[in-house]
């Protein structure tokens, strides 16, 4: 999506809304069912086994081609219960659309994402009903740390088992990262907040506000309360890059949070000059939407190349074609009050920073060099590196206590990931109480 006229200038508020526009238009009803007609059905599909949720992708397809988007909805959901978030911001382009064999007959790969994103949609806002029922319910409770996206699937699915749950939330609005890490662009029309309704719409879970897992809520004191508990409160220590003048700088989460939650985006302070620093999706997103603001000039500064960046080859060139200056092989090693400085780096058998040195002009300077786990309340719990260990059944090293989604290693720090892990830890849950 290419940048929109007059972006870089003093922007008016329609501008700005105009913007923040939905990154990709839905299907239409006739282009869906042009798309569903490419996939050739393949057997033992590699877009399956390229989507870390197993959705039975050629199945959920064949049903939007027959027109039976309810069907198709429901073969999605009961693989991902997010997959209409999945739908709009999960990088297909590196998941099940790369596996997708029409790639190897010089072809254009099936749109899957978009298509997903159709069938979901269609289903959420039918005002059909939730499309999964309860199990009989076991008497059996259990808590949850967290209304992200391992801890929503985790309940959901536990829900489904028959299980009571009740979810401590340390924010005043559930989704996690759906909520408040993704750009606006991605998830607009607040439908973070219309798939957490949806889901909920199973029964059985209760979320609890303002609740974050510390000195009031321990483990300890759930445990007492409840039947298991499950962890999935993300990371939430930020990462410091120890140089001068670092207090300057800003979480780029931060500033991605404060655009999601402002009602108004034309309020929201952007500097000239703004340099992000990193090369993940979230830098991505901090500095797109900060071109989108208004911003005259946007730097991304990565300390490597770009292959080594975790932003999707899509997302760099999404950045690329928004205006963002991309500064590989460079590492900041001064902030002060209007300006940036950075040292040339290399690989020279292993990795060194230079003699050679640059600077720019700086009036706002975010951080998306990633997060870390807050381990202070989670004291007890064994630590595989900086990550929570858990066993293959994703139980901690306390019986009873499970744990999914980015604070524990399952591969890539994804949504999708995330709920694939708070799904398989409710089964190993609903397992563990039957075996007690």
């Amino acid at each position: 999506m290419s940048i929109r006229p007059h972006l870089g200038e003093t922007l008016t508020r329609q501008e700005i809304a105009d913007n923040f526009a939905d990154l990709h238009p839905p299907f239409s009803p006739t282009q869906a069912m042009a798309e569903a007609a490419r996939c050739l059905y393949c057997y033992d599909a590699p877009c399956v086994k390229a989507c870390p949720t197993a959705i039975d992708i050629p199945g959920f397809i064949h049903r939007i081609r027959s027109g039976n988007l309810d069907g198709s909805a429901k073969t999605i959901l009961s693989a991902n219960i997010m997959g209409g978030t999945c739908g709009r911001a999960c990088p297909t382009e590196v998941l099940c659309e790369q596996a997708c064999v029409l790639n190897g007959r010089d072809d254009q790969p099936v749109k899957i994402g978009q298509l997903q994103r159709h069938a979901v949609e269609h289903l959420i806002e039918s005002g059909a009903g939730h499309p999964f029922r309860r199990a009989p319910p076991t008497g059996r409770r259990l808590a949850v740390i967290g209304a992200g996206p391992a801890g929503l699937s985790f309940a959901h699915r536990a829900a489904m088992l028959g299980h009571g749950v009740t979810v401590f939330e340390a924010k005043p609005k559930p989704g996690g990262l759906n909520e408040y890490g993704l750009a606006a662009y991605k998830m607009a029309e607040d439908f973070a907040q219309k798939e957490v309704a949806f889901l909920l719409g199973i029964g059985g879970i209760v979320i609890e506000y303002g609740k974050a897992l510390g000195p009031a809520l321990t483990l300890d004191a759930l445990r007492q309360r409840f039947d298991g508990v499950f962890i999935g409160a993300g990371l939430g220590g930020v990462n410091r890059l120890g140089v001068p003048g670092e207090e300057l700088a800003r979480d780029a989460l931060d500033f991605i949070a404060e655009l999601r939650q402002a009602k108004d985006k034309s309020a929201v302070k952007i500097g000239h000059d703004v340099i992000v620093i990193g090369g993940g999706n979230t830098a991505i997103d901090a500095a797109v939407q900060a071109r989108r603001l208004g911003a005259r000039n946007v730097t991304l500064v990565y300390r490597r190349g770009a292959e080594a960046m975790s932003a999707t080859g899509w997302e760099q060139d999404l950045a690329r074609t928004n205006g963002v200056v991309v500064k590989l092989w460079s590492a900041p090693v001064k902030f002060e009050p209007g300006r940036a400085s950075f040292a040339k780096t290399r690989l020279n058998g292993k990795f060194e920073t230079t003699d050679e040195t640059y600077s720019l002009p700086a009036d706002m300077i975010l951080l998306a060099i990633g997060q870390k786990l807050d381990a202070a309340p989670l004291a007890g719990l064994k630590l595989d590196g900086n990550k929570l260990w858990v066993n293959a059944n994703y139980q901690t090293s306390l019986p009873g206590i499970f744990a999914g989604g980015d604070c524990i290693k399952a591969g890539e720090d994804l949504t999708v990931q995330a709920v694939e892990d708070g799904k398989r830890a409710a089964h190993a849950a609903d397992a563990w109480l039957k075996g007690r």
